[in-house]
């Protein structure tokens, strides 16, 4: 982005995301292009109901809540693991996945059924997918969509001690390191959402 874009972008945008993690990695990946984002829950947001099957519904339904309850422009992103082997899954129940087997809803426990569900599968190929959605308004018709893909492969032992959800197990074989083992400045170069943003930034310099 130049430096003109600043001018044509809104500086205060509410980010409708709780996630510690995710607050973390955008505060990082926006904060050069001068944008500040403000976490929905220091605007008394509460979080949208992501009902839909697909990243970029329930990325527009999160947006499109944030922006409607502060009148704030707004981004969201719905991110999550794809599993080769899995169909797909978890796909866009990616933070709830052991909460839908009917176990607590947690970072380890994910991390222990997606494990549990690959063991005997030589097939290990996954991919993080990101999307991003920035609406102006509320009824903004013309949303903006970055979408990033990151490709990997499932271990079943955790290394790393960076980044958070899946990434202790997921494995970048041309870097030789899971997405946890990865310097968080590194991480945010080359990470699907990293390459979400890309093609966000792109499009809001052109708006």
């Amino acid at each position: 982005m130049n430096a003109s874009s600043d001018s044509i972008t809104p500086r205060r945008v509410v980010l409708a995301s709780g996630n510690p993690g995710k607050l973390r990695e955008f505060a990082a990946l926006f904060s050069p292009v001068g944008i500040e984002l403000v976490p929905q829950g220091q605007l008394g947001v509460a979080d949208a109901d992501e009902p839909y099957v697909t990243f970029v519904e329930n990325a527009l339904a999160k947006a499109r809540h944030a922006s409607r309850q502060t009148g704030l422009p707004a981004l969201a992103d719905d991110s999550g693991l794809c599993v080769a082997a899995l169909d797909g899954a978890p796909g866009v129940y990616s933070a709830r996945y052991a909460q839908r087997a009917g176990g607590e809803k947690s970072d380890a426990a994910n991390n222990a059924l997606l494990v549990s569900n690959l063991a005997g599968k030589a097939d290990r190929r996954a991919w993080y997918v990101a999307v991003l959605v920035y609406v102006r308004s509320a009824d903004d018709p013309q949303p903006l969509i970055g979408e990033g893909v990151w490709h990997g492969e499932i271990l079943d032992m955790p290394e790393g001690e960076h980044g958070f959800g899946y990434d202790p197990h997921f494995y970048l074989p041309e870097l030789g390191a899971t997405a946890a083992s990865l310097d968080p400045d590194e991480k945010n170069r080359v990470s699907h959402r990293a390459r979400a943003l890309r093609q966000l930034l792109d499009k809001l310099a052109l708006c």
